[in-house]
């Protein structure tokens, strides 16, 4: 990228039961680096529909040029979402999914191992859902080895009690064919003590989607255990270049 040309909007799509508040120590660096950035609120609804949402948010939320970052269920999104978006410079994903065409997000983790739902979440009905559907809350019991590993018992209570749901349909349905991962560079930050995604599985869709990798040692919400280093990544993203 020339001296000349603007800095990029960086776009931090949030994944599930966390909110745009994870990113906030990495958003408020950014900012201060002069980058003008949009925490888009990820409704967790269907994986299909949230893609839509997030592809008119970047048609009308934003100018120039554009990072997208994601984590977990939000890297899901953002390369869909890019696909047909050409000013979409990079992709950041953080702890994050990169589906391929056809492949859901439990497909991923039952490729790294059996996943039983029952032994993770508490699966609450919600008003006028798809026959079957339910939202997932990860249990008290899980939630520190699968999601808040690194966090202190004060954080790890805060971010239990705050959950947002995700739906049991987002998490089991198929990616789009069109992915962005396939034509736009793309980083990737892994967490080494992840709970939810294991290593081994973020270093394979990392590796197959051609991103540069960061491995911290961290559990799945690298932002927030580790906000300096996943900031650094999404700036050396921001100043490597214009989509080719």
């Amino acid at each position: 990228m020339t001296g000349t040309s603007p800095k990029p909007t960086i776009v931090i799509v949030h994944g599930a039961w966390t909110d745009a508040s994870s990113f906030t120590e990495v958003q408020q660096t950014l900012t201060r680096h002069g980058y003008d950035v949009l925490e888009f609120a990820n409704p967790l609804r269907s994986l299909s529909g949230d893609t839509d949402y997030l592809a008119s948010f970047l048609r009308t939320r934003t100018t120039g040029p554009v990072i997208i970052v994601g984590h977990s269920y939000g890297g899901a999104l953002i390369g869909a979402a890019a696909a047909h978006e050409a000013r979409v410079r990079a992709l950041v994903y953080v702890n994050a999914f990169v589906p391929a065409e056809g492949e859901s997000l439990l497909d991923l983790l039952n490729s790294a191992g059996p996943v039983d739902p029952s032994q993770l979440f508490d699966m609450v009905p919600y008003p006028d859902a798809p026959e079957g559907d339910l939202d997932l809350y990860i249990q008290r019991g899980p939630f520190e080895p699968a999601f808040a590993t690194g966090l202190s018992e004060e954080k790890q209570t805060e971010f239990y009690a705050r959950q947002r749901p995700i739906t049991l349909r987002a998490v089991a349905a198929p990616a789009s064919a069109e992915q962005a991962w396939r034509t736009v560079p793309s980083w990737y930050v892994a967490g080494t003590r992840d709970g939810s995604i294991p290593l081994a599985l973020q270093l394979r869709m990392a590796e197959r989607a051609g991103s540069a990798v960061t491995q911290l040692e961290s559990g799945h919400l690298s932002m927030v255990t580790h906000p300096s280093e996943v900031t650094e990544v999404i700036i050396t993203a921001a100043t490597s270049g214009d989509r080719s």
